[in-house]
């Protein structure tokens, strides 16, 4: 049973997401309005009795005042039954405590208009967000990817693919060998055929690339190495159509191409050490929370990877769900992919390990490198994950191959803002290297938009693009 002591230590914390206090039920229009953000949030409690400054004063409490109570809470759609308890506090005054728990039926309207709780108000929602509350509401059942991909048969699939995936996912212990390898079979077995047919999960798992190409566009892949720090020019760009497995491969594939590599020498080794300007597990990881949260159903959807010279940014079509912010990605949250289908056999295949730790890891491993965590940002109905740098490493290929020695010149520019003289770079390379040597490479540097000049003859200084 509630008691007063109970409800003194609730109100000591002042008003919440989930407290409200009220002095009489006259106000329990208001308490029923707030009862309704409650539902569509976190849940909570209305106090009757309780001045606005906290001091507990009561009141009558009739049967006829609690019928009141209820009545006004009958006015939230869908029909919800809050407890509604009456605790003694002095002769002849009673405390009333509405108590609700997060709805399963949101979005839920009082007198036909939805509000969410923010901070300890209520605040009505706009269309946008009770549709999307909506949205999330009916995921559960009807998802893009559950629905049968009409059309698509076994031979529209890569049963390599198929096949592959199990017997990984029998290695690492993540299902039982079924005995067979008939395609059917271990589709049903990864829960993506239904009443005879292939869902649309299967399409984008497996779906061979002329398939996918037709009949899905969202199967799609943007890659592009940018010149500088905007989209104003391409260094490389390309589209690839195919299954979520196949665009994984050529994403990394890209990466290697075009991620510039840092080289060292560690005392005692004889051959050099390579370093990833990004660490390349948190690039895997980023892409294939890509590949799981995106929303398929935009038909004119994709994933994209830009490389640009001061970041790198891996975008997908669609929006973050469940009232998650970016902000809340980096701490431990309850996973709830968009397309749990695809997520669980990503899972099963080894390419996610543990749900709801995606972005942690993510960050987890870019802080170990020495890198700041990725930033995550929402804009424009896309989530985009960016990495960025915190050390200029010269790339390894332009538009052509860049010389080691051009990398070299590259590096000791780099510890100039202001620009290096001639005579400084020769003395920066540590080397006895001919004036027109080092002339030769800055020419060819210059001519791939690398580096560019200021002032002219001996003033003139080298500096970094």
């Amino acid at each position: 049973m509630m008691t007063v002591a109970d409800i003194e230590s609730w109100v000591r914390g002042g008003e919440s997401e989930t407290l409200e206090l009220k002095r009489t039920t006259g106000e329990r229009r208001e308490a029923a309005r707030t009862i309704c953000a409650m539902l569509n949030h976190r849940g909570g409690r209305v106090i009757f009795g309780v001045e606005p400054d906290g001091r507990l004063i009561g009141q009558t409490v009739s049967d006829r005042t609690v019928e009141e109570v209820a009545q006004e809470l009958g006015e939230i759609e869908p029909p919800v039954f809050p407890s509604i308890e009456r605790v003694d506090f002095a002769e002849g005054r009673q405390l009333l405590v509405v108590t609700a728990q997060a709805g399963s039926g949101q979005p839920y309207a009082y007198r036909g208009h939805a509000y969410r709780r923010v901070g300890n108000t209520s605040r009505q929602l706009s269309r946008e967000e009770y549709n999307r509350i909506l949205l999330e509401r009916l995921h559960g059942d009807q998802r893009w990817e559950n629905q049968p991909a009409t059309g698509w048969t076994l031979d529209d699939l890569d049963v390599a693919e198929i096949t592959k995936t199990l017997e990984e996912s029998i290695r690492r212990g993540r299902a039982d060998d079924p005995g067979t390898r008939d395609p059917a079979e271990m589709l049903s077995g990864f829960g993506l055929m239904k009443d005879g047919q292939i869902l649309r999960a299967a399409a984008v798992l497996f779906g061979r690339a002329e398939r996918v190409e037709a009949e899905l566009p969202q199967g799609l892949l943007r890659v592009a190495r940018f010149r500088g720090k905007d989209k104003t020019e391409f260094l490389d760009n390309r589209q690839f159509h195919g299954n979520a497995f196949d665009l994984l491969l050529k994403a990394e594939r890209f990466l290697r191409e075009n991620l510039p590599v840092a080289g060292r020498i560690q005392p005692n080794v004889f051959e050099r050490i390579d370093d990833p300007l990004y660490p390349p597990v948190a690039l895997r990881e980023a892409l294939a929370n890509a590949f799981c949260h995106r929303d398929y159903s935009i038909g004119g959807g994709s994933i994209s990877l830009g490389v640009f010279d001061d970041r790198l940014e891996i975008t997908s079509t669609g929006t973050l769900h469940f009232g998650l912010t970016p902000e809340a990605l980096y701490l431990p949250y309850e996973s709830l992919p968009w397309n749990p289908l695809i997520a669980r056999v990503f899972y099963r295949r080894g390419i996610i390990e543990a749900w709801g730790r995606g972005t942690i890891r993510m960050g987890e491993l870019t802080v170990r490198a020495g890198l700041a965590s990725p930033e995550i940002l929402e804009a424009g109905g896309c989530v985009t994950v960016r990495f960025s740098p915190t050390r200029y490493v010269p790339p390894q290929r332009v538009a052509q191959n860049v010389t080691e020695r051009q990398q070299r010149v590259l590096a000791v520019l780099s510890t100039s803002a202001e620009g290096m003289a001639l005579r400084d770079i020769r003395k920066g390379l540590g080397e006895e290297i001919a004036e027109w040597e080092i002339k030769n490479e800055l020419a060819a540097l210059k001519h791939l938009g690398l580096v560019q000049t200021k002032g002219y003859a001996r003033g003139a200084r080298w500096i970094l693009s």
